[in-house]
């Protein structure tokens, strides 16, 4: 049950997003979702900086999950970005953050969006996914990582 393709798609996917600091990371990923939804890339960004003021969606690991709703989404969106440099991103742990996954939701999405939430936490903390997703650059070996699971691993 950990497939996310109903939450990122391929085109989704920065496999080497160039950024020095959070700021810069959340405009980077805002600029990238603008061009994917069609929505104002501002009103992305701007929901995000908002999010982060609440405190820091660096959830431990080198992993960050910013989110926010928009009332101009008509479903919810994800972006999965691998940052090569790992940058401060305020995380719970104080541990530079290199692997960063977007959550857009409609405003009216309530729990399905807590549930999109702890199920891109859960996929990011299953073991060895992380690696795997530090070891490519690669946009499809990347999605293929996020998105595996539904299917039984080949031996």
């Amino acid at each position: 049950m950990m497939d996310l393709s109903d939450l990122i798609k391929p085109e989704a996917v920065i496999g080497s997003l160039k950024a020095n600091s959070k700021k810069q990371a959340i405009q980077a990923i805002a600029e990238k979702a603008a061009e994917l939804t069609g929505l104002p890339e501002r009103e992305i960004f701007d929901t995000l900086l908002q999010r982060e003021k609440l405190g820091s969606t660096g959830v431990g690991g080198g992993i960050a999950i910013p989110h926010g709703k928009l009332a101009s989404l008509d479903r919810i969106f994800g972006l999965f970005a691998r940052i090569p440099k790992p940058i401060d991103f305020e995380a719970l742990d104080d541990q530079p953050v290199d692997l960063v996954f977007l959550l857009l939701a409609p405003e009216g999405a309530g729990a399905d969006h807590l549930k999109a939430l702890a199920r891109i936490a859960r996929h990011l903390r299953e073991p060895g996914v992380a690696g795997k997703l530090r070891a490519s650059a690669d946009k499809a070996a990347l999605y293929a990582v996020m998105t595996e699971g539904a299917q039984p691993n080949a031996a």
